[in-house]
């Protein structure tokens, strides 16, 4: 099989600002705590031992734990991460997505794969932490403006509606 790979830059479809940012140019780096690498969290997982504490962690887990109560089945794999959420040597990988009317479900799935992955990789590199990958949906957090678009190759496609919310 035949394997051809492509710099993100050269497909034109990407922000100067994001290919900068991939190829890692200094000049952006006062605009980012750590880039993310796998050496690079052996720092990240200290920093977020020294800072996280007992008390957030149990709040944490209790609220998830009273969510989940709310559904008829916990898989056991959920049950199984809720368990390691309360132990000290556990570490999410979270992302997220905000609701957008236009790019379907693909980027949902592929976020959530990813920190699945990632935390995976984190369990072979630093195996005496446990990793639990976690999907925060951002659905409060903006309005139809916001999100009747998107860009593509250089074109704005736009759903104009007079739509006002639920309630109108």
């Amino acid at each position: 099989m035949s394997v051809t790979t492509l710099r993100y830059a050269d497909t034109g479809a990407f922000s100067s600002l994001l290919t900068a940012y991939l190829a890692r140019h200094e000049a952006l780096t006062p605009f980012y705590h750590r880039f993310p690498t796998l050496d690079e969290f052996a720092a990240q997982i200290e920093e977020k031992k020294a800072h996280y504490t007992p008390e957030a962690r149990q709040r944490l887990v209790a609220a998830l734990r009273e969510q989940y109560a709310t559904l008829p089945e916990v898989y056991e794999q959920v049950q199984a991460n809720l368990d390691l959420l309360a132990k000290d040597t556990t570490f999410t990988v979270t992302t997220g997505h905000q609701l957008n009317l236009l790019t379907g479900p693909l980027y949902f799935v592929y976020k959530i794969v990813t920190a699945i992955k990632l935390s995976r990789q984190l369990k072979e590199q630093y195996p005496q932490y446990d990793f639990v990958p976690m999907y925060w949906m951002a659905t409060e957090d903006h309005d139809f403006a916001e999100i009747n678009h998107l860009h593509l190759f250089g074109k704005k496609y736009e759903w104009n509606s007079a739509e006002q919310g639920a309630d109108q």
